[in-house]
């Protein structure tokens, strides 16, 4: 059965998408099974796979609703053993609409139930908050990455996060566990982020992956081509890093 990892913070713009794309293609690249489903209604995952519009039948809000199976709408990507549940901005919509169901969580706990003997990881991009969509995408994983960069503002938003969580186990998921926090856009040079990661080693440290994500050229422009970076440009700092993020990942959950 799947492990399912969804990749959460409310705050945009911290690497959680291309965390996301990359860690699920490095995880396929060894030979697993692994499914992306993008929950993001900006769809920067599916585009970030090099999926387009033209290939999508259907997607993620028609599976969040009801109106099909998980199966149909999964698309096989280009890259190794990585398929994709794709999102567009009607995803948007989809936050209304959880709120009318009764019991909004059991319709995604349904449709993955349907997929999970079919790969061994299923990872899920959240959007960038703490709204249905995120609270749906959390009461269905088994573990949570929280990406963050080295500033202060992103140390304030950990706390409410943190506390989403703990809402989430005591309502919906009580075995849901954080993988990890990931370091993203890392410049070891910066006294800032040297403090920043002083203040998380106080109080996280054995949630801390052991390797950061270095800010990269070549990681940046990666999704403009539609590809992980392990396709893009394999022996990169960047690919190299998300390889050794990944193994850790693997051996957390």
């Amino acid at each position: 059965m799947a492990k399912v990892v969804s990749f959460s913070n409310q705050k945009g713009g911290v690497g959680k998408t291309t965390s996301c794309v990359n860690i699920s293609a490095q995880i396929a690249k060894k030979g697993l099974r692994v499914l992306m489903i993008d929950m993001d209604p900006q769809g920067n995952a599916t585009s970030g796979l090099g999926i387009a519009k033209s290939k999508m039948k259907n997607t993620v809000y028609d599976v969040i609703i009801g109106k099909c199976d998980i199966k149909d709408a999964i698309i096989k990507t280009p890259y190794k053993n990585l398929s994709v549940v794709p999102a567009t901005i009607d995803l948007a919509g989809a936050e209304y609409d959880l709120h009318e169901l009764d019991e909004g969580t059991s319709y995604s706990k349904i449709a993955l139930d349907s997929v999970k003997s079919d790969y061994d990881y299923i990872f899920i991009d959240c959007p960038p908050s703490l709204g249905m969509l995120t609270v749906n995408a959390l009461s269905i994983s088994d573990g949570v990455v929280i990406p963050m960069q080295c500033e202060f503002y992103s140390l304030e938003g950990m706390s409410q996060l943190l506390n989403t969580v703990k809402t989430i186990r005591r309502l919906y998921n009580p075995d849901l566990q954080i993988v990890g926090i990931l370091l993203t856009m890392y410049n070891g040079r910066l006294t800032l982020t040297a403090q920043v990661v002083s203040e998380l080693k106080k109080y996280y440290e054995d949630k801390l992956f052991k390797c950061p994500i270095s800010r990269s050229v070549r990681l940046s422009e990666a999704p403009s081509y539609g590809a992980p970076i392990c396709y893009h440009d394999p022996f990169s700092k960047g690919s190299l890093e998300y390889a050794q993020v990944a193994k850790e990942l693997m051996m957390r959950i």
